[in-house]
């Protein structure tokens, strides 16, 4: 590829992240439920937009932007739940009635339920409700985005609505062991021991800085310095718990009851070997369900 391509390439891509940005938002909220965590959903999203990005720039005029994104992410959202092998993925294009009103407006039980809550569904009875329930999109939308009829989907949307009533999903399970890590590193990172942190990671770490940035190896320990510069100044404080049931190291703001933003931990022999920080991407945070570990 010609070096004079890249910042063009780079500007393109800015320039659409721009553009998209009040969008992103309520295509996470679609992703999130389902794949039935914050985490699984903003993957999803960031597959959404590279595939739009990507088909954007070889087209000679650009299609409706918003339901054009809705379609992309659902598909992009199935072929995730194909992958880790989910079942009932099988897309119909015709279903047949069944008892009771797809046209009622959404319920308010279902709008807050858990993203654990939509994961028992299967998910095209997943998407329906999501779409129609939460999200408000009319049944019109829901089909289009769907790729399916409107009688599929209201259809979808009354199972969907009679299995999420009777669904009770089984709590998380974490190991004390991994709380006890992130409670160790959350007890560094509020000690500012940038050098005790630094001291956690492999030799071949990765840095995932979402949406911003990405390094590998002895790079990643940069990763703190940023954050001896921010910590002090901003009053930021960590936490030990668990978002969606994952465990997480939570930094909250002075003040604050909700965090911020999320830090995505993995361990392998008790060295950090992985680092998600959600800390640009801050509709995570509000979308989760968190309590402290």
């Amino acid at each position: 590829m010609s070096e004079e391509l890249l910042p063009s390439m780079a500007r393109a891509r800015e320039l659409f992240m721009g553009l998209v940005a009040e969008i992103r938002p309520e295509l996470h909220r679609y992703c999130a439920r389902m794949t039935g965590n914050v985490f699984d959903g903003e993957d999803v999203v960031q597959d959404t937009l590279a595939k739009a990005c990507f088909a954007l720039s070889q087209m000679a005029e650009p299609p409706p932007l918003r339901p054009w994104l809705f379609r992309i992410a659902h598909n992009t959202a199935m072929d995730f739940l194909r992958r880790y092998e989910r079942t009932h993925v099988d897309l119909v294009a015709e279903v047949p009635e069944v008892a009771g009103s797809a046209d009622r407006g959404p319920d308010p039980a279902l709008v807050e339920a858990a993203l654990a809550a939509f994961v028992v569904l299967p998910p095209v009875q997943r998407s329906a409700l999501v779409l129609k329930d939460v999200l408000g999109h009319s049944l019109d939308e829901t089909a289009a985005t769907m790729g399916a009829t409107i009688p599929a989907v209201k259809a979808a949307l009354v199972r969907a609505r009679a299995n999420i009533a009777d669904a009770a999903p089984a709590a998380p399970s974490v190991s004390a062991v991994e709380l006890e890590k992130l409670r160790r590193y959350a007890d560094l990172f509020n000690a500012h021991d940038w050098d005790g942190l630094r001291a956690l990671l492999g030799e071949e770490a990765r840095l995932d800085v979402v949406s911003r940035t990405q390094r590998r190896g002895r790079e990643v320990g940069t990763y703190y310095g940023k954050y001896a510069e921010i910590a002090p100044t901003e009053q930021l404080r960590a936490e030990a718990g668990l978002a969606d049931g994952l465990p997480v190291i939570a930094c909250f703001r002075p003040g604050a009851t909700r965090p911020a933003w999320f830090v995505r931990l993995e361990w392998d022999a008790g060295r950090v070997v992985s680092i998600r920080d959600f800390r640009y991407v801050p509709y995570i945070a509000q979308g989760a369900r968190y309590s402290r570990a």
